[in-house]
């Protein structure tokens, strides 16, 4: 029988999980100090706290507007919106056949293109600008979200071939064989069984294709130049100046970018823990 722990040790328990708390949540609030506070220069309290807290660095960011009057923020997010969906879109589509080949049938090359898409991991995606801006430019597809989704997916999809492999070894082939016996096509078998399965794998993929598309910075740069074009995190560093930051805006920007994120991880959590294959081949 187990003893429960005494009074001190909750106490110490607990006192320690809060100091940790604070020390991961410290830089947090040290950015929602900085959004808050009306000044733009680079506060040095301390405490994260604003002494005069305002919504103007919200709403000056949020109501940017171009040279014409039109929302120029609201176009902005669309951008960022876009390219991520469909780099998302690209990256699964392609990679959710792929890796099931992959994983189910040995071919001549199998393995060498499953090494060749591992390199491509290890380098940068900025090592190949100069040849992805020269593809743009010759298909006239510079300032565009379609182009840049394109860029994007050429990291997307060997990712995603990679992770959606690993997941469908994981999968019983007795599953595939018991439905065959009973007459059902291998194309039934794929979306009917393994698809459904492979539930928490396509989540999880999607939403790390979607966090990358959302987040890069320097590709985004070298290919745009309008600011119509532009994605949010192009935009934050347009508060960045040579002889300045504008550290409100910058901290507010950085906020309004981080909240889809973070409601796609609250709204897809339960599928990040789920283990649907669990249990469903009996020994």
């Amino acid at each position: 029988m187990m003893r429960q722990p005494s009074v001190f040790q909750l106490v110490a328990t607990h006192l320690l999980l809060l100091i940790a708390t604070l020390v991961v949540l410290y830089p947090v609030l040290f950015v929602l100090d900085m959004a808050l506070t009306p000044s733009q220069s680079f506060t040095m309290s301390a405490l994260p706290f604003p002494t005069e807290p305002s919504l103007v660095n919200f709403i000056d960011v949020i109501g940017t507007t171009d040279s014409e009057g039109g929302w120029l923020f609201g176009q902005q997010l669309f951008n960022s919106l876009f390219v991520a969906i469909v780099t998302s879109a690209i990256g699964i589509t392609l990679a959710v056949t792929a890796g099931y080949a992959m994983s189910r049938w040995a071919f001549p090359g199998r393995d060498v293109g499953m090494g060749l898409f591992l390199v491509t991991q290890m380098f940068p995606g900025v090592v190949m600008a100069v040849p992805l801006y020269i593809l743009l430019d010759e298909l006239h597809m510079l300032d565009s979200m379609m182009g840049l989704s394109f860029v994007y997916a050429t990291t997307a999809v060997p990712f995603c071939t990679w992770n959606l492999k690993g997941y469908f070894d994981t999968i019983p082939v007795d599953l595939e064989e018991a439905a065959r016996m009973d007459g059902a096509s291998r194309w039934v078998t794929f979306t009917q069984i393994i698809l459904p399965l492979s539930k928490p794998a396509l989540v999880v993929t999607g939403l790390f294709s979607f966090m990358t598309a959302w987040n890069e910075f320097i590709l985004a740069q070298t290919f745009l130049s309008d600011e119509t074009a532009f994605t949010l995190p192009v935009v934050l560093n347009g508060y960045i100046g040579d002889f300045g930051t504008e550290w409100g805006r910058f901290a507010a920007g950085a906020i309004i970018v981080s909240l889809p994120v973070m409601a796609l991880f609250f709204a897809l959590q339960r599928f990040l823990v789920e283990g649907l294959t669990a249990g469903s081949v009996k020994g």
